[in-house]
């Protein structure tokens, strides 16, 4: 009789909404957010990066901020290789185009050369270039070119502030599935200076057009990969990268933090082929 009593106990418990015998949810992803350096509003794109994220993906987001405004702004990366321990990927989104040193290059990319995933944005792509002729073509796994080995694409400068056309690539990316071309407010277009496709992991998932007028009135159509990822190193490590993001309005623009919690998902490998959040990883109740 006792033994019937407790099977029907145990019979309504499994019944009863919310108990606690459904899996727990997995524990966030932990993510470092590195800020700082020259020419870029940091201190509010840090928080408004890192709440956009947290309210759109199962994500912890710190920083490693620094005010330093100057074009070598100084980190904990450039001295320690280990900064990023405990973390389950990078979001490089610093402006430091002096730093040139490829020791200081080497730290930084010790992390995701062990397999660590990453995602750069904006100035990020005209930091850490140590080849001084960077503004020519240079071929993958040459001296210097190990930030752009990183990256996936070789940048060397931007045009001036005005709308950019983005028209997402037919990739089957899940990354950009469902996503909407839009155009930017006024943004900086970077040039790309050769060909992507030579580095062997890129894959272009959007496009950039801009229409640029010089003083003598004459209009001149540019035309750039923008969205994009890589695999790097000999451990294929995932590379998400976007070109956009200078303006404040841009990195609060829901279509901007939608296609960068899906790169930061897609890099950890936590995004379904649906474009949606594995299970676990998208938002949660607060």
């Amino acid at each position: 009789m006792l033994s019937s009593l407790r099977r029907l106990a145990l019979v309504a418990a499994l019944a009863l909404p919310g108990i606690a015998f459904a899996a727990a949810a997995p524990k966030p992803l932990k993510i470092l957010l590195l800020t700082g350096g020259c020419c870029h509003d940091y201190v509010a794109q840090k928080d408004l990066l890192k709440n956009g994220l947290e309210a759109r993906a199962n994500v912890v987001v710190e920083h490693m901020h620094t005010a330093d405004k100057t074009t070598a702004p100084v980190f904990a990366s450039h001295t320690n290789p280990s900064y990023a321990k405990g973390y389950d990927l990078v979001i490089h989104d610093e402006c430091a185009a002096a730093i040139t040193d490829p020791e200081m290059v080497k730290n930084i990319l010790a992390p995701h050369v062990a397999g660590l995933p990453g995602v750069n944005l904006h100035c990020a792509m005209h930091s850490y270039r140590v080849a001084k002729d960077f503004a020519r073509p240079l071929a993958p796994g040459a001296a210097g070119t190990e930030w752009f080995d990183f990256l996936g694409l070789q940048s060397s400068r931007h045009g001036p502030k005005e709308p950019i056309k983005i028209s997402f690539t037919k990739s089957g990316s899940p990354i950009t599935k469902g996503l909407g071309d839009w155009v930017t407010g006024n943004e900086e277009l970077y040039n790309n200076v050769q060909d992507p496709k030579v580095f062997p992991g890129h894959r272009a998932l959007a496009t950039g057009f801009q229409t640029t007028t010089d003083k003598k009135g004459v209009k001149t159509d540019n035309e750039a990969v923008v969205v994009w990822t890589n695999t790097y190193g000999p451990k294929q490590a995932r590379v998400f990268s976007t070109t956009i993001g200078h303006m404040n309005e841009t990195v609060a623009d829901a279509r901007y933090l939608e296609l960068v919690t899906r790169g930061v998902l897609w890099a950890a490998g936590k995004l379904g082929d649906d474009g949606r959040p594995l299970a676990g990883y998208g938002p949660q109740r607060k």
